[in-house]
């Protein structure tokens, strides 16, 4: 992908409000997106660009965060007003509306459910969410199962990911907003 000046404004932002690990997966996950984007027909540039800013709040003060979700005009459940960890995906959507004047409703919502994600998410949405899920610097347990899921099969990686992220939720004891379970649910016959 070639390399704008709007692109240099995000990474500029991002170096001086990230830390240096944080940025370094932003980068990773902008360019799994694009990898993804190609393979399964959703646009490159959103794919960077999401991938690039998907985490734009990760860092900024929970009250702060808080603030900013209690505000949105976004759709926010109940439990998403309660989950700090949830806070940054809606924030961050929030964000980069404001701070940059990005109006393009499949970016913000792709931004928007990186963490959680939802029932009848676009292509460029499912692409971020699973780019956040395999980019270079993961490496938990099944990292390589997701990755060469990934590479199959959106649907059964998707499938996947939202098992091992309600699995992971349910053995900590967090509440599971309705809209995971939603994306679940249309996921769940491509399990085979």
């Amino acid at each position: 992908m070639k390399e704008n000046k709007q692109i240099g404004i995000y990474k500029k932002y991002l170096r001086e409000h990230l830390s240096k690990k944080r940025y370094t997966h932003s980068i990773n996950v902008a360019g799994a997106a694009v990898e993804l984007a190609k393979k399964y027909g959703a646009d490159t540039d959103k794919a960077y660009t999401a991938g690039l800013l998907h985490d734009i709040a990760k860092e900024m003060p929970a009250e702060e965060q808080r603030r900013i979700v209690l505000a949105s005009s976004l759709k926010v459940s109940d439990v998403e007003k309660e989950a700090l960890p949830l806070f940054h995906a809606i924030a961050g959507a929030e964000l980069v509306q404001t701070l940059f004047d990005i109006e393009d409703e499949e970016l913000i919502w792709a931004i928007r459910w990186h963490t959680v994600a939802a029932g009848g998410m676009s292509r460029l949405a499912v692409v971020v969410y699973l780019a956040d899920l395999i980019s270079a610097d993961r490496d938990y347990k099944d990292v390589g199962r997701m990755r060469k899921l990934a590479d199959k099969s959106i649907e059964r990686a998707m499938c996947e990911a939202l098992r091992f992220s309600i699995s992971d939720s349910v053995s900590k004891g967090n509440s599971i907003p309705l809209s995971t379970l939603e994306a679940y649910n249309e996921y769940i016959h491509f399990k085979k």
